[in-house]
């Protein structure tokens, strides 16, 4: 078997010390460019590899992060991630990705198997099925670093990084009343996770603020998918006096709910549609979808400065009541501009 090549192999082949070697390796500013780059030139060369196992068993670190969301399919997701693993990685950490595909079940297990695998601490969006928050407990008991994005709650004692939702379901119904859409029905989940009650809290508070009525009629809480959009446009549309623009708790919900205007023959902006998150897909679509975007970079960057600070405390859990939110940006495109 072929031998692995170690530290002292290097410093032995550079004739120097396994502290300069060291050192260089971790970026210290204590080394010169000079000598950085000829240890890892010839790190390289004799095909290097850091033994992690041996390095976290003498700093008590793994420097691998664990990430649980919802699906790393839904676009805000999956560039959430991106970004959170281009600063992690400029730090030096990597990330495990766990998805909870909306289970709670799934959520447990991915905690259990990323504290097994020893990570430094964990990064989650909770999934639709979560209400009760008591296994993220199990981060804190184990002294792990523990934040909170997006899908924030606060029985959850952890830092949180997300945008205001309440906001962002005001500007979607505002935005419809301002463009003179006057019977607006909201389409979204059934679920209690915060995010989704204060998207319905800020419609609630845009229409009585402009002097409109709330129809329960207009209201249907069930899920959000592509399924669910169609379902509840249909029983929209049905009604005897319809509404003239339908809010969707997310995009693909909005994207079911223009199906079905298709499927009627109804006109781009005759009836008008918004949705959160906007998806790639967005703005693509005939029509284009105007949509709530949630700053998914910026959430992803703040959460990895947040994060790393918190690696950086003696106690991870010392910033806990940290709550970083971020302005929604309306995105106005076809489906509420008014033929």
């Amino acid at each position: 078997m072929k031998k692995r090549t170690t530290i002292y192999d290097i410093a032995k082949a550079l004739n120097t010390t396994i502290s300069t070697v060291s050192r260089a390796l971790n970026n210290s500013d204590l080394i010169s460019d000079a000598t950085k780059d000829a240890v890892r030139k010839m790190a390289e060369e004799m095909n290097y590899r850091p033994n992690k196992v041996a390095s976290s068993l003498s700093s008590g670190k793994t420097y691998i992060i664990g990430v649980i969301v919802p699906s790393a399919q839904i676009h805000f997701f999956s560039a959430f991630i991106s970004t959170l693993e281009l600063h992690f990685k400029r730090a030096g950490y990597s990330i495990i990705l766990y998805q909870s595909n909306e289970s709670l079940q799934s959520e447990q297990n991915g905690i259990a198997t990323l504290l097994e695998a020893q990570v430094d601490g964990i990064i989650i969006s909770p999934s639709l099925e979560t209400t009760d928050f008591s296994h993220l407990q199990k981060v804190h008991e184990e002294h792990k670093a523990l934040l909170v994005f997006d899908r924030i709650d606060d029985r959850i004692h952890a830092p949180k990084v997300a945008i205001d939702d309440e906001r962002a379901g005001y500007l979607a119904t505002s935005h419809l009343i301002k463009s003179g859409y006057k019977r607006i029905a909201f389409a979204s989940t059934a679920s209690t996770i915060k995010i989704f009650e204060d998207r319905f809290s800020g419609y609630t508070r845009a229409l009585r603020e402009h002097g409109f009525s709330i129809d329960p009629r207009f209201i249907v809480r069930e899920e959000i998918s592509i399924e669910a959009g169609i379902r509840a446009a249909r029983q929209l549309l049905d009604l005897p006096t319809r509404p003239d623009a339908i809010i969707g708790g997310d995009d693909f919900t909005a994207l079911g709910i223009l199906n079905v205007l298709h499927e009627r023959q109804v006109q781009a902006g005759e009836i008008g549609v918004v949705g959160f998150a906007n998806q790639t897909f967005s703005a693509y679509i005939n029509p284009s979808l105007t949509t709530i975007d949630q700053q998914a970079e910026k959430m992803g960057e703040e959460s990895a400065r947040l994060f790393l600070t918190m690696l950086q405390s003696a106690d991870p859990r010392a910033l806990s009541d940290t709550r970083i939110i971020l302005d929604p940006i309306l995105i106005v495109r076809d489906s509420t501009r008014k033929n």
